[in-house]
């Protein structure tokens, strides 16, 4: 359980349905659909104190806190979020949510079609970063808030709130892109290829219909969890926290799991793949793979952000090699180019791209620092 002074402490989910059909950019219609969704914090009196959190590949709704039935099940950014922390819960009411196609309880490919009484599978339409922005300006309606103080997020999260700026920009004053991109570049867009393809050829995948049979594509959605794990760390990282070091002490001259690093990625993998879908996993990292603002812009980024109205904060750490410093150095050039207020900090870590969840002193405390001015604007 978390320190109660400086946690949310016990939360729980909420769903919210919505019978209104939703058009997605790839043509599909979804004609009704649910979201479940954590609140953190209160509500000023107009509304304008409230931050939107956009999770990553693999997030949901629980963002802080935990539950009474399952104290060890702590929210996946509960150090960043909280009374007193750098999203400080006296100040601001925040809200996680798992998005469309996510497999932790909003509508998504394991959910029953209500037309056909089965699992969506693979009917499920491809949802993109602007399908989500889309629900989750519904979801913002339904509460009443006109208005974001901040939408913020990391890595697929900080694209999510890149593209409240452009699909929305009267309705977010800041925008926090942490550990993100653009759009992916070559190399990323060939590890979700393989990551997916690792899915797509487990005999246990159905085409996507798997849950009909019982079955679950385990081999394939844990050496797809292994590839990612490997490009979210750093070499310093893996050289720190494993080495060489063989689990036995000595050479066993085969192939079972003889390095350290190789019985961490075999426990990553299985877990992910206990708890994980493999469609919802094939849609996060298309997603992923689509989103390119520019794209429609004759890959013009400044012209793409010609719309923004939004403060923006965007964060990179050093050793992220798979969203580089390099890529939110180019977002940053596109919103100064449109003479737009931007805060930019480079994070010296050795975490690689997760460097975005860890608890680091210097990137909560610019955080903390940049949050706490934008508190300013509606206190008392």
């Amino acid at each position: 359980m978390p320190n109660s002074t400086h946690s949310v402490g016990v939360v729980s989910a909420q769903r919210a349905q919505f019978d209104t059909p939703l058009s997605f950019r790839s043509g599909a219609v979804l004609p009704c659909y649910e979201l479940v969704y954590e609140t953190y914090g209160a509500l000023n009196s107009d509304k304008s104190n409230a931050i939107l959190v956009c999770h990553a590949l693999s997030g949901h709704h629980h963002v802080a806190g935990y539950y009474a039935d399952d104290t060890s099940n702590v929210g996946w950014w509960d150090t960043m979020i909280g009374p007193g922390k750098p999203i400080d819960t006296n100040k601001f009411f925040v809200i996680g949510l798992n998005n469309l196609g996510g497999c932790h309880g909003s509508t998504g490919p394991s959910s029953t079609n209500p037309e056909t009484g089965k699992p969506y599978g693979a009917s499920f339409p491809v949802v993109t970063v602007e399908d989500w922005v889309e629900s989750q300006a519904r979801l913002a309606d339904l509460l009443g808030i006109k208005q974001f103080a901040a939408v913020m997020g990391g890595s697929l999260g900080g694209m999510q709130a890149l593209q409240w700026s452009l699909s929305y920009p009267e309705r977010v004053r800041h925008v926090l892109a942490i550990a993100t991109a653009p759009r992916l570049t070559a190399q990323n867009i060939a590890f979700n290829d393989v990551a997916r393809n690792a899915i797509l050829t487990d005999p246990d995948f159905h085409g996507g219909n798997f849950y009909e049979h019982g079955v679950v594509p385990t081999r394939g959605l844990r050496l797809a969890r292994m590839l990612g794990h490997i490009t979210y760390l750093s070499d310093d990282a893996m050289a720190d926290k494993f080495g060489r070091e063989l689990l036995s002490g000595k050479l066993s001259y085969g192939y079972g799991i003889e390095f350290e690093i190789e019985s961490y990625l075999r426990y990553q993998g299985d877990k992910f793949a206990a708890y994980f879908d493999a469609n919802t996993y094939l849609l996060m990292t298309k997603a992923l793979d689509y989103f390119d603002p520019a794209r429609e812009y004759n890959d013009d980024l400044d012209k793409a952000f010609a719309v923004a109205r939004a403060n923006f904060l965007v964060l990179s750490f050093t050793t992220d090699w798979r969203f580089s410093p390099e890529r939110s150095r180019a977002i940053v050039h596109a919103l100064l180019h449109n003479r737009l207020n931007v805060s930019y900090g480079e994070i010296t870590s050795t975490h690689g791209h997760d460097s975005f969840l860890m608890q680091h002193t210097h990137y909560h405390e610019v955080m903390r620092a940049y949050l706490n001015n934008v508190s300013r604007e509606f206190a008392a």
